[in-house]
């Protein structure tokens, strides 16, 4: 297979426009021997003499001239495979972001970031997938473009932001006896509970703060989605503890009471998580800044300060 000098192709681009190999050399920042021993080297590739004498400039030959257009596009798409794409090519951009995250977030802050996108990408989509429990390497193999959760990313090389601080808190259904007194360790073990299914290694602050006070709770119903959680709790006798943003955003179509849960020592911290690869796209730098600014928007996590923090 023979290979070429590409290099060639920018020189005849240059001959051409400028119709002198001094005019050229001049385009290229070369000395004018070397721009001729360029055209000598493009005429013995193409067979062809390309430019001829007429007078004191340099003129095609109808071979020169067939070449000039395709020359130019091809020197044109080269120049933007190395060149850094544009903020506002965002645009034209034709994407859809793969978003894992809980589908409270999804419920919170779908609306928001879905109206940014239509506007600043309008030929861009957004797709939220749930949190799944058998693909751990998603990032690092580009199956999804952020991850939002409370989790510790396993690949050293992973980004990560916090975005917000989140409460846990009780539901149940309009009723209940356990909403008719304040909530202790006790009384909440002593009911049947609807949980929601994590990631494998993920820990659950409700259960690390039962076993330091030598306590467990009975879970009957385990769910894959946080949005099933509370309308099984309306449903039934079951307690569902979530994010306090998610239980008080579905509770009063649900007829639910929110329960305080003041046993909890601390609650969860929701990050940001995304490849470096992705880090100097200006797409995904966009959503990566649309994500806090809903965050914002809808009042979670303010005065909070989104500090990038390695992975460990």
């Amino acid at each position: 297979m023979k290979t070429y000098d590409l290099n060639l192709l920018r020189t005849l681009d240059a001959l051409l426009a400028a119709g002198s190999v001094t005019g050229a050399a001049e385009r290229l920042h070369l000395s004018v021997p070397a721009t001729s021993h360029a055209l000598a080297r493009l005429r013995e590739l193409t067979g062809d003499p390309l430019l001829v004498r007429a007078g004191r400039r340099l003129v095609p030959t109808p071979r020169a001239v067939a070449l000039r257009e395709p020359v130019a596009q091809w020197i044109a798409q080269a120049a933007g495979l190395v060149e850094a794409p544009r903020e506002n090519d965002l645009a034209a951009t034709e994407r859809t972001f793969v978003v894992r995250a809980p589908d409270g977030f999804a419920i919170a802050f779908g609306a928001a970031l879905g109206a940014a996108l239509a506007v600043e990408m309008p030929r861009a989509q957004l797709l939220f997938v749930t949190e799944t429990h058998d693909d751990l390497g998603a990032l690092r193999d580009g199956r999804i473009d952020l991850d939002i959760g409370t989790f510790k990313p396993r690949d050293p090389e992973i980004e990560i932001i916090d975005l917000y601080p989140q409460a846990l808190i009780a539901v149940v259904r309009a009723g209940h006896p356990f909403a008719a007194r304040p909530a202790t360790p006790r009384r909440y073990v002593a009911q049947t509970h609807v949980d929601v299914q994590r990631r494998p290694g993920a820990p659950s602050p409700v259960d690390d703060a039962l076993a330091a006070l030598g306590l467990a709770r009975r879970v009957v119903v385990t769910v894959a989605n946080a949005s099933a959680a509370p309308v099984i709790a309306a449903r039934s006798d079951f307690v569902a503890t979530l994010s306090e943003r998610l239980a008080r955003a579905m509770a009063p179509g649900l007829g639910l009471v929110v329960v305080p849960l003041p046993f909890l020592p601390r609650g969860e911290t929701v990050v940001m998580a995304w490849h470096p690869r992705h880090t100097a796209d200006p797409a995904h730098a966009w959503l990566r800044r649309q994500v806090p600014a809903a965050i914002k928007a809808t009042g979670a996590g303010l005065g909070h300060r989104l500090t990038p923090r390695p992975s460990t």
